[in-house]
């Protein structure tokens, strides 16, 4: 998500500067606190336990878990930054930082471009081992999701490194990290691509499988306990997508008619830049939120778990007692 206008030792350059933003900059100087840090540290606790359940105490490398993983990871790369983030809202930095800030940006965008792809490819493997059973045979596996979380990374990694690093220019002026990009970050090819395969593209996928899958769901008439299970994991990544992304991405949208002078009223400038710090900040909630999908893939797993103990003990029995007849 790309930032709005923060003042530093200079003023903004453009028609914004005519208007004030210092009213904005006192409201988000205190209430990002509030946000972050609390966000900061659920969020490092309920990934690092993540990690710790699915590489350690199940230990059962199936499609979901793989994808949990990678998610976590993702996860935490985005709560990586937060500190720095924070720190920047309230100093300036010298020059020789840009560096330094590129980076943690590019691994801020990462974190959550990388959690979107991820979360809609659990509801793509979702909507094809329910929606479509027979070919989920043949292209459903440990493997296949563990290349499917492997390429998310790589293609993530490939599309946001070397445009970030575009987004600052050099000079000898201190600065404000994560905010004040330059005109190639808001130039329209980049919000374009940010927003039509950031955030609509995973979002109509996702909100396709998801609808699909319950209505397959619904019309089986299973009312198992995995199936309920199921519907909830659904329920879950919708919320975990939906909810954070939804706003920050229509911040970024109307701070760019900001950027491009269509909206040009001061009073609309102030509201909407408010409107999307506060809605960046909150979009970072993803990382608690994903807590939900992690309880119950981890419920789930542990279920099938016991049901297979439960068939083994059984047929150990039916062995047992057909050995005594």
């Amino acid at each position: 998500m790309l930032a709005p206008e923060s003042s530093c030792v200079n003023a903004t350059v453009n028609a914004m500067v005519n208007c004030s933003f210092a009213d904005v900059d006192s409201v988000m100087k205190y209430l990002e606190l509030v946000i972050y840090v609390p966000i900061f540290v659920a969020g490092l606790i309920l990934n690092a336990v993540a990690l710790f359940v699915f590489c350690v105490v199940l230990r059962k490398w199936t499609e979901s878990t793989i994808y949990m993983t990678s998610l976590a990871l993702m996860d935490l790369l985005l709560l990586f930054p937060l500190p720095f983030k924070m720190h920047a809202t309230n100093h300036c930095w010298n020059a020789n930082l840009q560096r330094l800030c590129s980076i943690l940006e590019s691994l801020y965008f990462v974190g959550i471009y990388g959690s979107i792809y991820t979360i809609m490819c659990i509801a793509v493997d979702r909507w094809m081992a329910i929606c479509h059973p027979f070919k989920a045979k043949q292209l459903r596996s440990p493997r296949a999701a563990l290349g499917t979380c492997l390429a998310v990374w790589v293609v993530v990694l490939a599309a946001i490194l070397p445009t970030t690093y575009r987004f600052r220019e050099a000079g000898g002026e201190e600065f404000h990290c994560f905010h004040r990009f330059s005109g190639k970050g808001w130039s329209p090819k980049v919000i374009i691509c940010v927003q039509v395969f950031g955030f609509l593209l995973p979002a109509l996928v996702l909100v396709y499988c998801s609808v699909k899958t319950i209505w397959a769901l619904q019309q089986s008439g299973q009312r198992s306990a995995q199936s309920r299970a199921c519907v909830k994991i659904i329920y879950s990544s919708l919320c975990a997508f939906l909810l954070p992304f939804t706003p920050s991405h229509l911040g970024i949208l109307l701070q760019f008619l900001v950027r491009q002078e269509v909206i040009t009223d001061c009073s609309s400038m102030r509201s909407i830049s408010l409107f999307i710090q506060v809605t960046m900040c909150l979009s970072n909630i993803t990382c608690c939120l994903d807590a939900l999908c992690y309880y119950f893939i981890a419920h789930e797993v542990r279920s099938s778990r016991n049901s297979f103990r439960l068939s083994r003990m059984s047929q150990r029995r039916a062995t047992f007692s057909t050995s005594e007849v």
